[in-house]
């Protein structure tokens, strides 16, 4: 029987933009709350992320009360109009549209014209974007019931409800690129909601479940198929120009189905305990036995 530990818990709000790292936080089916709970769209309603624009990674985001807070990174120049704040609990006014993650449709509002406003002028897209959350009482459709279950549903994450990483897969990726004489990363590149620690480098992918003693339990689902985004430089919105550290990555831990394809990380969905009164909450320092 072996023991992990949860050494780092982020929620990240906006999808693609900086999270935030907590103590301790409320845990639903659907994810940590407020995770990626707002996207940025193109007028078509099509999703937008790092992937097709890095500015993004340089955007930071914050709770105030009952306030979203976004500000710019100094990397971006922004003077004199720093930041910008939107209500957690909106009832947006604006007409439901249809918005898609990769194959999933989902109905959104924008959630605050002047937040959309304020990204458009930070960001400089090439085509105006909004910022949207989701509509009320719907939930979105999910296109791949037979890999997370008919019932797991998300916000905007792009797979499952969570993502989990274990400190010794960092380790022993930052080991392989030192010896490339190549620059370490941490684990911002990869943007989970959980870190844990107490098993071996990439262990993770052979676990089907973790669980904590009141019953909460962490169903790992599959290997997570890494892009683009792991090159980009968190705190410069920059683009590595030798696709680094994904070479290595995908040559010390490839998918299981594409040898040339990198994997970090395991998408997980959760089975919470029955507590009728109370907000089932995770911490750090949790542990789970395998």
């Amino acid at each position: 029987m072996t023991t992990v530990r949860i050494e780092q818990l982020t929620i990240y709000p906006v999808k693609s933009l900086r999270g935030i790292q907590v103590d301790h936080w409320p845990v639903t089916a659907e994810g940590l709350r407020y995770d990626r709970h707002w996207m940025l769209v193109m007028p078509n309603g099509r999703f937008i992320t790092q992937r097709q624009l890095p500015r993004m990674s340089l955007i930071n985001t914050a709770l105030d009360g009952d306030d979203l807070v976004l500000s710019a990174d100094s990397h971006l120049n922004i003077q004199n109009n720093g930041e910008v704040r939107l209500p957690l609990r909106s009832d947006p006014k604006s007409e439901a549209f249809t918005a898609k993650i990769w194959r999933d449709d989902c109905e959104v509002v924008e959630t605050a014209a002047e937040a959309s406003d304020w990204l458009n002028q930070v960001l400089q897209p090439p085509q105006p974007l909004r910022l949207v959350a989701m509509a009320n009482q719907h939930q979105r459709v999910q296109s791949q019931p037979e890999r997370f279950g008919a019932e797991t549903h998300t916000r905007f994450a792009d797979a499952a409800p969570f993502l989990i990483a274990n400190t010794a897969s960092l380790d022993a990726l930052n080991v392989a690129l030192t010896e490339k004489s190549l620059p370490i990363v941490d684990m911002r590149r990869f943007r989970p909601n959980l870190v844990i620690s107490g098993i071996e480098a990439f262990a993770e992918h052979s676990l089907s479940n973790l669980q904590r003693q009141d019953g909460l339990t962490l169903q790992l689902r599959d290997h997570c198929e890494r892009c683009i985004m792991t090159t980009i430089d968190p705190d410069t919105g920059e683009k590595s120009a030798d696709m680094e550290p994904y070479h290595t990555l995908a040559a010390l831990n490839p998918m299981p189905d594409n040898p040339k394809a990198a994997a970090f990380a395991v998408n997980a969905t959760t089975t919470l305990p029955d507590h009728p009164n109370h907000q089932t909450m995770l911490s750090l320092g949790d542990t789970f036995i395998r």
